[in-house]
């Protein structure tokens, strides 16, 4: 046998490659799989001095038997002139580009339909030398008990993490960036994170609700204490450590799966953070709405969005502005930014099993990126399902936005529904006294512009408005009001974390106060009667029993809502199914009303008897009419019968 002649730059190139499919098979790339995927599938090797390098892979993993094709964003350095190949069976590169001056390569990798699972190896070759980059192909997991969307049978609790519940005080300060943990200020992380949610799902599912929304969990500014709140990305594949890991993430939507809870993820396609990497160093030249220098400022007017007769120029600023002047806005018209953010939605779906998503300043985003979204998640995730924010009090705007059907520049968004801000303005605008019930009627006449009114989510707080119990003019009696009417309408309620029990606060930040309970040191602990005050417990207790109305009733869940009086301060309305009738009359006024109600011409025609399952007592009906007496701020809710037997 002929022996070779020995070389070295063979041997040394030859001895890398195996050192690295030798780690890479015993340590499924810890990188690419830490909890925070940080610099994750970033492995590179075997390049000489000013090769190629590469740092990030984003997304640092994928699956077999999932989609046939993958968009791929390396980072690095020194990647002009890039070839870039594939050593593994099964995945091939069909097409790649360099841009930002060889510091990002783009590739659109193949994944046949055999391929097998592991770590597939790609070489980037150069005239300066060659790195080898891992890119993981894991198995998909059994979709049981995943993926399951939300419905009419739900209630939505919204958590902002870093407010909620402090389940490890070791994620508090961030190595190397101190001063971002403090509890004293309103605009700093207190210490709130997803292992604290964990520990206290007993307690949503003792309260009532299904679903939990939690606003952003990716990686903000680690140096800024005011990003958390999360809406700041600077990683799109990372879990924001002041919350956890990725694991963390993991294991909490494992164990409210388990609790028979669902989880919503808050994704935001729209902008990122002022420090985001991209910022200084776009992947390309229209990787963004503007420049850092020149951009224009999103205005929140989305009238002329909703208006077949505008020209895009009195508009462009809606969906071209930058959010608050500081926030970049992400270019959905490039092709290669609008597939990052689908298969960024992608991927925390399949790694985490969550149940749906809320889509962050809906409007301000193009309509045709996010109908190609919801094409994409519904393609791989037919039971998942979406709520959009249009933070808009006209319903005939709102419904603009709404998925299900095309509009006049035919596109249908494919958004599973909105949150109902135009309901939510006028229920706090009855119940503060600035608004008759009419108000209220009004907003609901127009379910007819939704393809799916029923759907949408009433709420009466969220982490962008000043707290219920803050209005003025508010008090215990027109909270327990104010809930009474929410749980009952028609819809999917969403409640803020905290409302239950009265917290109060102003506008931002003032109202994302810490859950009392949640964090060490707390005078008291809300998460258990014995530590709320009588008036918590009160407003508590009320809620939970309007939860469990709701759910032991369909007719509140999936009913349908009749109008059946109103005036300047009381407001009576049904909800009626096949097999159950409800009457609700509420009463906003500073003292008691004689309400005479007719019930003839309605759905309760021919009622004899009114049960009551809140406040109010037993009422007999003659002839299709009654008199009840409401007290000051009070609802009642009867449970309608032809006779006392039935």
């Amino acid at each position: 046998m002929k022996r070779r002649a020995y070389n070295p730059g063979v041997s040394k190139f030859l001895l890398a490659v195996f050192l690295v499919v030798v780690a890479l098979t015993c340590s499924k790339s810890v990188a690419v799989r830490r909890a925070n995927a940080r610099a994750a599938g970033g492995a590179n090797a075997a390049g000489q001095v000013g090769g190629p390098r590469v740092t990030k892979v984003e997304p640092p993993n994928w699956w077999v038997g999932f989609t046939p094709e993958i968009e791929v964003l390396a980072s690095g350095e020194n990647l002009e002139g890039a070839k870039i190949s594939s050593l593994y069976a099964g995945l091939t590169v069909a097409r790649w580009k360099v841009t930002d001056g060889g510091r990002c390569l783009f590739a659109w990798l193949s994944i046949a339909p055999d391929t097998q699972a592991g770590n597939g190896l790609l070489r980037v070759q150069t005239p300066s030398g060659t790195a080898l980059v891992t890119f993981p192909l894991e198995r998909r997991e059994s979709a049981q008990g995943k993926f399951q969307g939300f419905g009419q049978d739900d209630v939505i609790y919204l958590i902002m993490p870093d407010r909620f519940a402090d389940g490890d005080p070791s994620n508090n300060e961030i190595p190397g960036v101190p001063g971002t943990y403090d509890r004293s200020k309103a605009r700093a992380y207190h210490g709130g994170d997803l292992r604290g949610i964990r520990n206290h799902l007993d307690y949503l599912r003792g309260l009532g609700v299904t679903t939990i929304w939690l606003t952003p969990i990716v990686e903000n500014d680690p140096a800024s204490p005011q990003d958390y709140h999360g809406y700041g990305a600077v990683d799109e594949y990372a879990v924001e450590r002041h919350f956890g890991t990725l694991k963390d993430l993991q294991d909490l939507v494992l164990s409210a799966h388990a609790k028979g809870l669902k989880l919503l993820l808050d994704f935001v396609p729209n902008h990122i953070g002022p420090r985001h990497p991209w910022v200084e160093a776009p992947p390309e030249p229209n990787w963004f709405h503007g420049t850092a220098e020149h951009h224009a400022t999103a205005n929140g007017n989305f009238q002329y969005l909703a208006d077949p007769h505008a020209p895009p120029r009195v508009w462009r600023d809606v969906v071209d502005g930058w959010f608050a002047g500081i926030l970049p806005d992400m270019n959905q018209e490039n092709p290669d930014v609008a597939q990052y953010f689908i298969e960024n939605a992608l991927w925390w779906t399949e790694e985490t099993g969550i149940d749906g998503y809320r889509l962050d300043t809906f409007p301000y985003v193009s309509r045709s990126f996010w109908s190609n979204w919801h094409r994409a998640l519904f393609q791989a995730y037919p039971r998942m399902t979406t709520v959009g924010e249009v933070f808009d009090q006209n319903p005939d705007i709102t419904s603009f936005f709404a998925g299900g059907r095309s509009q006049f520049d035919g596109i249908d968004s494919g958004v599973t529904t909105l949150f109902d801000y135009p309901l939510y303005f006028a229920l706090r605008e009855f119940l503060n006294g600035r608004k008759p019930v009419q108000t209220i009627v009004d907003v609901l006449s127009h379910d007819r512009l939704y393809p799916n009114p029923d759907l949408l989510i009433p709420f009466l707080g969220n982490h962008d408005v000043r707290r219920l119990a803050s209005e003025p003019g508010m008090s215990p009696a027109k909270l327990k009001l104010a809930y009474s009417l929410l749980l009952t309408t028609r819809g999917i309620p969403e409640l803020y974390y905290g409302d239950e029990i009265g917290m109060t606060g102003g506008g931002d930040p003032d109202n994302r106060r810490d859950f009392p309970g949640g964090f060490p040191g707390d005078a008291r602990d809300a998460f258990v009667e014995s530590g709320r005050t009588p008036q918590q417990q009160d407003l508590f207790a009320m809620v939970q029993h309007l939860l469990t109305l709701r759910r032991e009733h369909p007719a509140f869940r999936r009913g349908r809502l009749w109008n059946i009086l109103w005036n300047q301060s009381v407001y009576a309305f049904s909800r009626t199914d096949e097999n159950e009738q409800f009457l609700v009359v509420a009463n906003a006024a500073a003292a008691p009303q004689n309400v005479e109600i007719s019930f003839a011409d309605t759905p309760l025609s021919g009622a004899g008897v009114l049960v009551p399952v809140l406040g109010g007592s037993l009422q007999q009906v003659h002839g299709d009419q009654i008199t009840i007496t409401v007290l000051a701020e009070q609802a009642q809710v009867f449970s309608v019968k032809r006779a006392l037997t039935e």
